[in-house]
């Protein structure tokens, strides 16, 4: 399948369509995190009022980097041009839903992705769980091999391969994951490029 012929475009948004800010050692530390643990597997494992306290500070620490966002490098370019053509687009993160729209609306894209459509680590199982995937291809309508699941980590790719969907790794000069991925691109103004010329 050619990259135009791909209808339905998957995001994940912080580092994918943003400039990466996130500091997660610094998380971790601030959060009393080991440094080898997955942040949301690690609260998730948490007795339930320890984890609310710690979920709350992750929100408002988040909330602020969600503010500040800034475009990654092509891609609102991108995203314009798929909305154009007429693509259904979603945004699956590990973040929560209602940043999601606040960093959206930071770097001028929150008219581009309807609401349902965006979800966060409350509305589905953190990726490399490819729950959010299949949500969005249930709610689409389509084979989750009709869909494109696009980040900058190994989770993204992780998750789209689970889901059956193909692949694409963006914003990383080379790709650690050859296996994983079905398209490399060096950043968003790349994909670009690739998606024009077929």
């Amino acid at each position: 399948m050619s990259l135009t012929a791909i209808r339905h475009w998957v995001f994940d948004m912080d580092g994918t369509l943003t400039v990466a800010v996130h500091d997660f050692a610094a998380i971790r530390e601030a959060l009393e995190i080991p440094p080898s643990d997955d942040i949301l597997t690690h609260l998730a494992a948490l007795p339930a009022a320890e984890a609310a306290a710690k979920h709350a500070w992750l929100l408002e620490h988040e909330r602020d980097l969600a503010i500040g966002s800034q475009a990654a490098v092509g891609a609102v370019e991108l995203v314009r041009e798929l909305a154009g053509r007429g693509c259904q687009l979603g945004i699956l993160t590990r973040n929560a839903r209602e940043l999601a729209h606040v960093t959206l609306q930071a770097i001028g894209l929150a008219d581009c992705f309807a609401e349902q459509y965006v979800l966060g680590r409350d509305e589905a199982p953190p990726k490399p769980h490819p729950g959010g995937l299949l949500k969005l291809a249930e709610a689409w309508n389509v084979a989750p091999s009709e869909m494109v699941m696009v980040g900058d980590y190994r989770f993204d790719l992780d998750c789209g391969r689970a889901a059956g969907s193909r692949t694409i790794l963006v914003n990383l000069p080379d790709n650690p994951w050859p296996e994983l991925t079905d398209w490399h691109a060096a950043d968003c103004r790349a994909l670009q490029a690739l998606l024009r010329q077929g």
